[in-house]
């Protein structure tokens, strides 16, 4: 009897493999987002020199680097709202940097981890391995949104291996570096440091090639290799655990870098991050010149779990076949702390065009962040008053500043001289102006509107800051308002110089 149920029990059996192939080959494949903190495009595959990441390189060459990758806001809660729901935050109202208040989200919008939950994936945000603040291990990932939200609602936990058998699931890494402060090289401390690498640095033009900058920029060189080193050890966990092929994985900054011209601007520095996907389907060692914006990766990843789109997303699908319909990404500045201000950009292969609606601000208006966190900004002033900066470097320090800046990417790909009164770019410009207004006007920019009375108010919000600046100061240097003077000379001495 059981000789004669043989056949029958192979053929059986030999279903239930195909089935099971079958099954594993239209499962979802895994998505993973590594994220950095305040990074520009200093990757030795994006040609960045005197700076080695072998493993982002290495991601590169295995996946697909995008070249125009664009942040939709120049700092992290507003660009971080935004990309976790894939629109952009002057949409939702969520504009503001670092809301002291935040309030839930209004219908009817949803963070991307909500709706892969829904599809059936583990969702998990954690600290990338080794990351730290104050010296002590980060378990949970940062989030930094602008909206309140509820941990439990939007992630099953911290560590994707603890997902169910054969489960996909979605895993955020978050990596610290290369927010300041960065850690300064024990070597700058040494008499006899060399100073070759200083040397060797190409600071872009609108810095003042001075030793406190050199150190500065180095020390930032220096952090963005340990977020290649922590890319390197999330790899190796995916690549151990024999998931690695099966996964897309997205390594991105939320922003440009923490520098003067950079964090919190519409600027190239400001805006432009590192883009790596690799995946199944990604063909190695390819590169995408369009423009792409972050608020893209929200409804990529949902393409990618087979999952709908939601109408409201106004991010297209990397992969799909709308995605070509990208020819510009916008932008958005508002304010960021205590530092007000309102700018709208839209960037384009050719070209960034930035809207100041507050010309009679100054490009480097008072943040307390900046001012207790960036040794530029003294060195600034100083440099300013000495009359040893040149008029490109002196200009972010005028009074006010102009209306309209544009940039022409194509001859100046850094965004350092603005062309908007150049009649040679009037048609480029006014074609751009309309594409601005247009979106403000159909996205409904709330932040064209009035903002609503806020607890804490703005005065007590500027109140705040500006107390934690003073605590910082005087931890350093005993007193709440130091002169710019003392202020840069406490940075000359911690980065090893004589004041």
């Amino acid at each position: 009897m059981p000789l004669r149920l043989a056949p029958l029990a192979l053929a059986l059996a030999a279903a239930a493999s195909l089935f099971s192939a079958a099954a594993s080959v239209a499962a979802p494949p895994n998505i993973v987002w590594i994220i950095a903190d305040d990074m520009s495009p200093d990757v030795a595959a994006y040609g960045a020199k005197q700076v080695r990441t072998p493993h982002l390189d290495r991601l590169a060459a295995e996946g697909r680097r995008y070249e125009r990758a664009y942040a939709s806001a120049p700092v992290c809660s507003s660009s971080r709202s935004a990309f976790i729901l894939g629109t952009y935050q002057t949409t939702t109202g969520l504009h503001a940097h670092d809301v002291e208040n935040p309030q839930p989200l209004a219908t009817p919008y949803r963070p991307l981890t909500e709706l892969l939950r829904e599809a059936g994936y583990f969702v998990t945000n954690a600290a990338a391995p080794g990351s730290e603040r104050n010296r002590r291990p980060l378990k949970q990932g940062k989030t930094h949104y602008n909206f309140a939200h509820d941990a439990r609602t939007m992630f099953d936990g911290d560590d994707w291996r603890k997902r169910r058998a054969g489960q996909p699931f979605f895993a955020q890494f978050q990596i610290s570096e290369p927010h300041r402060p960065f850690p300064i090289p024990p070597e700058f401390q040494k008499s006899d440091y060399d100073a070759a690498q200083l040397a060797a640095l190409e600071l872009p033009a609108n810095y003042p090639d001075h030793p406190l900058v050199r150190r500065d920029w180095l020390a930032y060189l220096r952090s963005v290799e340990k977020v290649d080193r922590r890319v390197g050890a999330i790899l190796d966990q995916l690549r151990s655990a024999g998931v690695l092929d099966d996964t897309f994985v997205f390594f991105f900054a939320d922003h440009g870098r923490p520098m003067s011209w950079g964090k919190q601007w519409l600027t190239v520095e400001g805006l432009q991050v590192p883009l790596l996907v690799r995946g199944p389907t990604i063909p190695a060692g390819t590169t995408e010149s369009r423009p792409i914006s972050l608020i893209d990766l929200a409804p990529t990843a949902l393409r990618i779990a087979a999952a709908d789109v939601p109408p409201w997303m106004e991010g297209l699908d990397l992969f799909g076949p709308e995605s070509p319909r990208r020819e510009v990404v916008f932008a958005a500045r508002d304010r960021c702390g205590d530092a007000e201000d309102r700018i709208r950009a839209v960037v384009t292969a050719r070209g960034l065009l930035a809207h100041n609606f507050l010309p009679e601000l100054p490009h480097l208006n008072w943040s307390s962040y900046k001012e207790a966190s960036y040794p530029a900004m003294p060195l600034l002033r100083k440099l300013q008053a000495a009359g040893k900066l040149t008029p490109r470097q002196a200009q972010w320090l005028a009074p006010s500043r102009a209306e309209w800046e544009y940039y022409d990417l194509r001859s100046d790909p850094q965004g350092l001289t603005n062309v908007a009164a150049d009649p040679r770019y009037r048609d480029e410009i006014a074609g751009l102006r309309q594409r601005l207004d247009d979106w403000i006007r159909t996205s409904g920019d709330r932040g064209a509107l009035p903002d609503p009375p806020t607890e804490p108010s703005l005065a007590e919000i500027k109140q705040a800051k500006r107390a934690d600046y003073a605590r910082v100061w005087t931890t350093r240097l005993g007193k709440p308002e130091p002169s710019d003077a003392e202020r840069l000379a406490w940075w000359l001495r911690s980065y090893g110089l004589k004041p």
